[in-house]
């Protein structure tokens, strides 16, 4: 015979709507999983320098720290670099000191702000190429992916479902306990998907595969990045969810509760994008606060739902208490994850045109889709069902069920984040400035210029002796040219600032790529020098 509880046909509308997630998200481009951008390198990429570099530099968009260095000699070895020193976004990485002529790669790989690991390489010849030696290519290991995916959906479930409904049943079912088996599984769901998530995320930082799984080293980089933190706080809650479940109905059971709902929503605003973005401030109270409130609306769902069987008291009091608190849940939860939404988004158009954006509007969907049916449940069924009516109740239970799927879609759409730099990251990488060091015997010259796109941008030089000293310049022009494109010499005469920087302000440059640059000193009226180098400049 054919089960009818609710719960069991949410288990099977459960399977078949996270297998529609996951082919929905499949299309999700893998070349947009960068989130801290390399802005700048020294030596440049592709670049032929006269002499080995005594450091070799790596500047992103935002700080980040060292997974692994490597540099690919010319004969084919690798060598491991060991000897770097992170100055705000640069990563100054000293070279082995015996390397001679041919050519080199840099590969690297650092864990961003936010706690994703991003990874790239550099190539660069010492007095002329030669064949490049072989290097590890990035490719997308969707083991690993999955593996992070399914982690994370664990994660949610075991703090909206489990942490959540263990408030619920202490706080709204007045300590009935029905619902409690499925809100323990929830909290073991939770657990394995908290302690996975730490293993995939070391494995992903390392760039591994999941034959390393049970290795300490993919465990350690987990627990390592910022991710780590999350882990820690999310095991403390649902340990202490748990103990709350099993305590008997009392205030000690209610505030062991509270402080495990308190201690799931502070891990989720230690790590991920928009816990990383400024203000911090703000931004980590409205991610704490979105969780939060979201516990206590969802976690409320297996309560609703079991107690549908108990006396009419139980469910009476159970829907006053519900009905009267959630909307200031709700509220509270749309306010915080509006403001999560420009922060991370900025303009509009990036909703269409970024797959950060492409995912926010499915969930969008979903969560208008949701509230339709809060306000249906709130304002035309709560009062027939506490009056005992049976059609209505058998509507309600439908809903619940219908919103329990709805959420578990959720949690696999906001899963799929964790592969999705926010447009806010983007935008700050395509800010970042580029630049180039040019120097002489007589002189040198740091050019700068901003943005580091094509387009209008504010080109600098910070000129000086060749020996670092200051050099009194009359005049200083920058002359921009782009012979690949046919674009002849664009000189302008440079403005000086307060120090010994010189620019030019309102400059078109129109095209990306590489432009020549050159930096016409006038010294006094009988000295002239120039330096003569190359800048790269992005889409």
């Amino acid at each position: 015979m054919r089960s009818s509880h609710p719960l069991s046909r949410l288990c099977t509308c459960l399977f078949r709507q996270v297998l529609l997630v996951v082919l929905l998200l499949c299309p999700i481009p893998a070349t947009a999983l960068a989130h801290a951008s390399l802005t700048a390198t020294e030596p440049r990429d592709g670049s032929v320098v006269a002499a080995a570099p005594a450091v070799m530099n790596l500047s992103f968009s935002e700080p980040v720290s060292v997974t692994t260095l490597h540099l690919a000699k010319p004969d084919g070895t690798s060598v491991k670099l060991d000897k770097s020193v992170l100055r705000d976004r640069t990563l100054e990485i000293t070279p082995p000191a015996d390397l001679g002529i041919g050519t080199y790669i840099l590969s690297w790989r650092v864990v961003s702000e936010d706690g994703h690991p991003v990874g790239g390489s550099v190539v660069f010849s010492i007095g002329q190429p030669s064949a490049p030696p072989g290097t590890r290519v990035e490719v997308t290991d969707w083991s690993v992916r999955a593996g992070l995916w399914v982690g994370k959906v664990g994660l949610y479930v075991g703090l909206f479902l489990g942490i959540g409904g263990v408030f619920a049943i202490s706080w709204f079912a007045d300590g009935s306990r029905e619902g409690s088996k499925a809100i323990l599984i929830a909290l073991g769901l939770g657990l394995a998907g908290t302690v996975l998530s730490a293993g995939f995320q070391g494995l992903d930082t390392l760039g591994v595969s999941v034959s390393s799984f049970l290795d300490p080293a993919p465990w350690a980089a987990g627990f390592g990045t910022s991710f780590g933190r999350t882990v820690v706080f999310m095991i403390a809650a649902l340990a202490l969810s748990a103990v709350a479940l099993a305590s008997r109905p009392g205030a000690s059971g209610r505030w062991i509760s509270l402080g495990g709902l308190v201690a799931g929503a502070f891990a989720l605003s230690l790590s991920g994008h928009a816990s990383a973005a400024e203000p911090q401030w703000l931004t980590r109270p409205a991610v704490f606060l979105h969780a939060l409130t979201i516990s206590v609306w969802v976690g409320a769902f297996i309560p609703l739902s079991g107690n549908f069987n108990a006396n009419t008291s139980v469910r009476v009091a159970l829907l006053r208490l519900f009905s009267r608190s959630i909307p200031f849940a709700v509220m509270i939860l749309a306010v915080a994850g509006v403001y999560l939404a420009v922060v991370q988004v900025r303009e509009f158009s990036a909703l269409l045109t970024t797959a950060y954006g492409n995912v926010l509007l499915i969930k969008l969907a979903l969560l208008c889709a949701l509230f339709l049916l809060a306000a249906l449940n709130r304002w035309k069924l709560t009062t027939p069902v506490q009056q005992g009516d049976p059609i209505a109740i058998r509507a309600f239970m439908r809903s619940i069920v219908a919103e329990t799927i709805i959420v578990l879609l959720v949690f696999g759409v906001a899963s799929s984040w964790r592969f999705t730099p926010p447009p806010r990251a983007l935008q700050v990488a395509a800010a970042e400035p580029a630049s180039t060091h040019i120097h002489t015997d007589k002189a040198m010259a740091e050019v700068t210029i901003t943005p580091g796109r094509a387009g209008v941008v504010t080109a600098s030089a910070m000129v000086m002796t060749g020996h670092f000293s200051p050099l009194g310049a009359q005049e200083v022009s920058l002359v921009f040219s782009n012979p690949a494109a046919g674009i002849e010499p664009i000189k302008r005469k440079a403005s000086k600032g307060d120090d010994s920087t010189w620019t030019v302000q309102d400059l078109t440059l129109p095209l990306a790529g590489t432009w020549k640059v050159r930096v016409d000193i006038l010294i006094d009226d009988f000295n002239l020098t120039r330096l003569d180098g190359e800048i790269e400049l992005k889409p």
